[in-house]
């Protein structure tokens, strides 16, 4: 008798233990996305898109530095580059990024960071965002708070909260590779050079995550910041569709709004951003965006203008996308065509 009763304290134990493991895997998720925090990402958008990067023109000076900010950023955090890469660089040639009659460009660079996954470490997923702008005109400083100096920082915020995670033992199974790419205001050339010269095979990528402008409301939604367009999430992946709603609905509750989703959207955003040259490779890809406003590019788009609680909300929905998609048992699926 005794020996029976010792059996079914075990076995308590055991399924108290298990239920208690399962408990603390899902609190997990919410702890790691507060520590995205609007003042962190005031602190950096300020010093990202503050008048001495002169606009982050593509190749130019102002760009460098606010490049060599990102990197000083990962080291702080204890995050370096990819075990595959020599450098924090995947220099992206000028002559690549010649187009027709425009002016030349200097030769640049993407920029990336990596934390490595524990279980799958060959399988990636991407996160990125453009950190150039379009420079000086005039002499006036075009800043590019919004486009991309939110999503820019939405990064470095992202990759904080894995490796807290990391640090007390939730690293993410998959890897995370955080990519800011270079020359997108000139015709989409970092995120397509990175495209056809990846650093780990397309064959290996799981998904991108693109972040490109979410710090702002648009004249669509003027009496609410509670709201993401969100764009090409069903194209390749019903699966990546389903996930985002579920964190959404469990952690952020922001409004999605599929608006630029739509097939035969006039302004063609579908297309206009990063995440294409991943998903025109068969990658299954999401682009976070807020929409435009009355200061898309123009010298008026400045760190003081950017409504810091919708831009963490927003960081925090891409980070929960992230933390599912790495850490779930199976890779998401292509079952879509693209189209």
């Amino acid at each position: 008798m005794k020996k029976i009763l010792f059996s079914g304290a075990v076995l308590s134990l055991i399924l108290m233990s298990c239920s208690s493991t399962k408990v603390a895997t899902k609190a997990d998720l919410g702890t790691y996305i507060n520590t995205i925090t609007a003042p962190e990402l005031s602190k950096h958008l300020y010093i990202v898109a503050g008048d001495e990067m002169q606009g982050r023109n593509t190749g130019e000076e102002g760009q460098k530095k606010a490049g060599k900010y990102l990197i000083e950023e990962y080291k702080k955090m204890g995050i370096s580059y990819p075990e595959a890469a020599s450098d924090w660089y995947q220099k992206v040639p000028s002559e690549f990024m010649k187009r027709g009659f425009a002016p030349k460009l200097n030769d640049s660079e993407n920029i990336w960071a990596f934390i490595k996954g524990s279980e799958k470490p060959e399988e990636i997923i991407v996160i990125s965002a453009h950190y150039d702008h379009v420079g000086m005109k005039n002499g006036e400083i075009y800043n590019g708070a919004d486009d991309d100096g939110s999503g820019t920082v939405a990064l470095l915020e992202i990759a904080q909260a894995f490796k807290e995670a990391q640090k007390k033992g939730h690293g993410p199974k998959r890897s995370i590779l955080f990519l800011h790419v270079t020359g997108e205001e000139h015709g989409l050339h970092g995120s397509r050079y990175y495209s056809e010269n990846p650093l780990y095979p397309l064959a290996n990528t799981v998904a991108d995550i693109n972040i490109d402008m979410i710090g702002r409301r648009d004249t669509l939604h003027p009496n609410t910041n509670n709201y993401v367009y969100v764009i090409g999430s069903d194209r390749l992946s019903s699966e990546l569709h389903t996930i985002n709603e579920e964190v959404n609905a469990k952690y952020t509750k922001l409004d999605f709004d599929y608006k630029y989703n739509d097939r035969n959207d006039p302004e063609r955003i579908y297309y206009r951003s990063d995440h294409y040259n991943f998903a025109k490779k068969g990658i299954p890809s999401i682009f976070f965006f807020n929409g435009v406003h009355a200061d898309y590019h123009l010298p008026s788009d400045t760190p003081d203008k950017i409504e810091y609680d919708a831009l963490a909300k927003r960081a925090q929905l891409a980070f929960g996308l992230a933390w599912e998609l790495a850490n779930r048992p199976e890779r998401i699926k292509v079952d879509r065509d693209g189209k």
